[in-house]
């Protein structure tokens, strides 16, 4: 009889006994992310530390001059230290097996900053409307936590995969949330206490997707469309599907444009055969007759500007407005940008020395996927010349105007775009991901805007945003927190008769979510802009 197979199953047995013997397994303590170096932690509120360890594992935890310590259960752990004025800097100390540190901890004000993209927008892309903020301003007891795009769709997660604390000096403040930087200026030279900013919004998010599976029983449809997703594999055909159809469009759009081909962005060619159309304005109203049916697709543009010697010799910031949907931009042959969707201002510097004395050449390559092309209007279409390019104010030469003519020719038309499942909109997947590893925190209130993608169900909106924050408010398990919100700004072109508006029926669903208690609104319906989703 051959004993081979049990005589080497007993040898796999006694050789994993004396590994675990020689590399003992154990999980070093852990801290989540939020509790990094330089964190803010909530003032006038017990300060909770938590984390995770061994199955049994003692912990033990200083901060402030106070210790305590703890025995992980179910691999995690929590301690909770007496509440403390605002203060700082503190040192944070764990050990078990392992030891931890961190330091540069202040305690202030933390808010939580969510939403949609009017919230995400980032300071680099108005920078040019704060001349000199970025590079002047050192505050360091204005701190950002900034969350990347996550989803989850299984539950919720207990830790970020990425993220730390920066403070809002200017190698940092670039990316920090536009609108949270300047609340956090305004509360801090209110309270004169440190504040902390964790941002978490997600463009295009809608309501739903930052509300827990618990508080969406009341909405079975978004249920719904939430369980297919908590199968990995669905996920993964999903993503393969999408990324498929989408490089199959923009590679049938190359393979048909023949621009690409020959080159139309040179800056030298024959455009004689090309046609005319003014811009800024849509292709549907603005190009030759024959070709206004023209939807989806590619086509190029092209504009000769003559300079002096001493205008091409200056600095220069070229300004295209908003292209809808993307570009590819060429000077004098020479890429200088390119843009893949409708809403980031079209602001371009060029490199020193492309300019040249008399003729320049623009050339532009428009990709339409959402079938309406075009240049928005009452935008800034502009070469900008001179020191002060992202300044508001020019005279004289130092702006060479863009609209007007340009010469355009349809490269290809290509069919509609497949629709893709963006998968951070579905609901609860921004709230297991992106609100719920802040759950432990305790935090002084939220700042909120969103709402442009629930227009469509605004008669909803009112029961699904009050529901949101009284979901919000039990998950965090501190009362009332504060919720202040910005109502939807102004939009879309004025109309000179009352009627209907999605728009306004969802500003009045805002307006109505004030009978919760601690809630305040943001009035903004005259400070946004006709043609820009994002004032």
């Amino acid at each position: 009889m051959n004993n081979k197979p049990a005589f080497s199953l007993r040898l796999l047995l006694l050789l994993c006994a004396a590994l675990a013997l020689i590399s003992p397994a154990y999980a070093d303590v852990s801290l989540p992310r939020l509790l990094s170096d330089g964190a803010v932690l909530q003032r006038d509120k017990p300060i909770t530390i938590w984390g995770w360890a061994d199955e049994g594992e003692e912990v033990r935890v200083s901060f402030a001059g106070k210790e305590q310590s703890t025995v992980a259960k179910g691999r995690q752990w929590q301690v909770t230290f007496p509440a403390r004025k605002a203060g700082g800097p503190y040192e944070l100390n764990v050990s078990g097996k392992n030891s931890l540190k961190r330091s540069g901890i202040l305690l202030g004000d933390v808010w939580i900053a969510s939403g949609q993209s009017n919230m995400e927008l980032p300071l680099r892309r108005v920078k040019y409307q704060y001349p000199g903020l970025i590079e002047t301003t050192h505050q360091p007891n204005i701190r950002e936590f900034n969350v990347p795009v996550l989803y989850a769709f299984k539950g919720p997660l207990n830790d970020y995969s990425q993220g730390q604390w920066k403070t809002a000096t200017p190698e940092h403040l670039e990316g920090f949330s536009a609108v949270g930087f300047f609340f956090a200026q305004k509360i801090l030279a209110h309270t004169k206490v440190p504040v902390g900013i964790i941002t978490i919004p997600v463009g295009g998010s809608p309501a739903e997707a930052w509300m827990s599976e618990s508080a969406l029983q009341k909405y079975p449809h978004y249920l719904e469309k939430l369980q297919p997703f908590k199968n990995d594999a669905h996920v993964q055909a999903t993503i393969a599907k999408d990324k498929s159809n989408s490089e199959k469009w923009y590679a049938d759009l190359a393979a048909a444009d023949p621009g690409l081909k020959n080159n139309w962005s040179q800056a030298e060619l024959d455009t004689s055969d090309w046609k005319t159309i003014q811009l800024p304005g849509f292709f549907k109203e603005n190009a030759a007759q024959a070709d206004r049916d023209f939807t989806n697709g590619s086509f190029w543009l092209r504009k000769t500007v003559e300079l002096t010697a001493a205008q091409a010799a200056q600095k220069a910031v070229l300004w295209l407005g908003c292209i809808v949907d993307g570009d590819e931009v060429f000077v004098n042959g020479q890429a200088v940008g390119q843009t893949g969707y409708q809403y980031p201002p079209r602001i371009y510097a060029l490199p020193e020395q492309l300019l040249k004395p008399g003729k320049n050449t623009i050339a532009i390559r428009v990709t339409s996927y959402s079938g309406n092309p075009g240049f928005v209007r009452d935008k800034r279409y502009a070469l900008m010349l001179g020191e002060s390019e992202f300044g508001a104010d020019y005279s004289g030469n130092q702006a060479v105007s863009l609209e007007g003519d340009w010469q355009y020719k349809i490269a290809a038309r290509v069919g509609n775009m497949q629709p893709g499942t963006t998968l951070h909109y579905l609901p609860a997947s921004l709230f297991n991901a992106k609100l719920a590893p802040a759950l432990p925190l305790q935090i002084k209130g939220v700042i909120w805007y969103q709402g442009e993608s629930n227009v469509a169900r605004a008669v909803e909106y009112k029961e699904l945003f009050s529901d949101l924050i009284v979901d919000w408010r039990n998950q965090f398990q501190q009362g009332d927190i504060p919720f202040i919100f910005a109502q939807l700004a102004n939009f879309l072109p004025a109309n000179p008769e009352p009627g209907e508006s999605g728009w306004a029926e969802l500003r009045e669903a805002q307006r109505q979510t004030l009978a919760l208690k601690n809630t305040a609104m943001a009035v903004a319906i005259d400070v946004g802009e006709w043609n820009d989703i994002h004032p």
